[in-house]
């Protein structure tokens, strides 16, 4: 039963993560992969906040955290686009990126689990 939650949620992350980096590519003329940072950081949020829904079950764990999360945010991604920042004489712009994509996502995963603390033990 675990892998179809990791499935399913898999199956609604990926096209989000799709169409979400489109939109906010769209958005910007820059070369910037904002897309691939908002996605990573929206990410880190939910699973921080799923994370720290301490009375969460094994079912929606894997449905929002390992299925739905794990295909919204993409690791792989954001490191190819840093190589690719340098390869195109951008350093300043990929330090930038990596720095801020670090920092934001560990943000954001910090204020998910606070959140979800607060919530699920007031309930």
């Amino acid at each position: 039963m675990t892998l179809l939650f990791v499935a399913i949620g898999a199956a609604v992350g990926a096209p989000a993560r799709y169409l979400t980096d489109r939109a906010i590519q769209r958005l910007h003329s820059d070369r910037f992969p904002f897309g691939t940072l908002t996605v990573n950081i929206v990410g880190s949020f939910v699973l921080g906040l799923v994370t720290g829904g301490t009375v969460t079950t094994t079912g929606v764990y894997a449905l929002v955290g390992t299925g739905f999360c794990g295909a919204l945010t993409t690791y792989s991604t954001f490191g190819y686009e840093t190589v690719r920042l340098l390869e195109q004489g951008a350093p300043r712009r990929a330090v930038g990126y990596a720095a801020l994509s670090i920092a934001a996502g560990l943000g954001a995963a910090s204020a998910g689990v606070a959140i979800g603390l607060t919530v699920w033990n007031a309930a």
